[in-house]
């Protein structure tokens, strides 16, 4: 099988510790996380991990496998990068003087949609969004015109044939329980004989 980048969702308990657990499971492969992010989902009290991983289909369908087996982990889903639609965020720390003096600096990050965050009289901060190979050509191309500090966020993504985790849920919570469950009943039994 060919190794491809996947997207590893996953819906949990907001639990210390569980992030440990989860890297583990990947350490132990030997498989580096590319990008990370937990934030909280569209549920109440249910955090959301993105994951991002270059890997084989079945490494990754074994990994989202052992992932659902801790207990905080509700949900896990993997999609390659057509099936999701996703963002990274970035900043780039600018000299002012630069963006004053050089029109072409100023084009440069109109084109590539940079929005200006601060402006200082040493420096100005702007911040990108987009795919990483549309933030690193404004990282390569701001590098020569003395760029002070870039910074880029994890990978969020959302996917796109997914109706959502948050409809499960509902479902489950409002779908009628089975039969009452007698707990205990035959221990019951027994003490009362050994109680005689």
């Amino acid at each position: 099988m060919e190794r491809q980048e996947y997207n590893i969702t996953a819906y949990t308990e907001n639990h210390i510790g569980l992030l440990n657990r989860i890297a583990i499971i990947f350490s132990r492969r030997k498989i580096n996380i590319e990008s990370l992010n937990t934030s909280p989902s569209e549920i109440e009290g249910i955090h959301r991990f993105n994951i991002v991983i270059t890997e084989t289909e079945d490494v990754v369908r074994k990994i989202c496998r052992q992932m659902e087996k801790q207990v905080e982990v509700l949900k896990v889903y993997f999609n390659s990068n057509d099936e999701v639609v996703w963002q990274e965020m970035a900043l780039y720390k600018v000299p002012t003087d630069v963006i004053a003096e050089k029109a072409l600096v100023e084009r440069l990050l109109r084109e590539n949609g940079a929005r200006a965050v601060v402006i200082r009289k040493d420096y100005t901060v702007f911040e990108t969004t987009g795919h990483r190979q549309e933030t690193d050509s404004l990282l390569r191309a701001l590098q020569p015109f003395g760029l002070i500090e870039f910074v880029r966020s994890a990978r969020i993504a959302i996917i796109k044939s997914s109706d959502g985790f948050n409809r499960q849920l509902r479902e489950f919570e409002e779908a009628k329980p089975g039969a009452e469950v007698v707990e205990n009943e035959y221990l019951n039994d027994r003490e009362g004989v050994f109680a005689m």
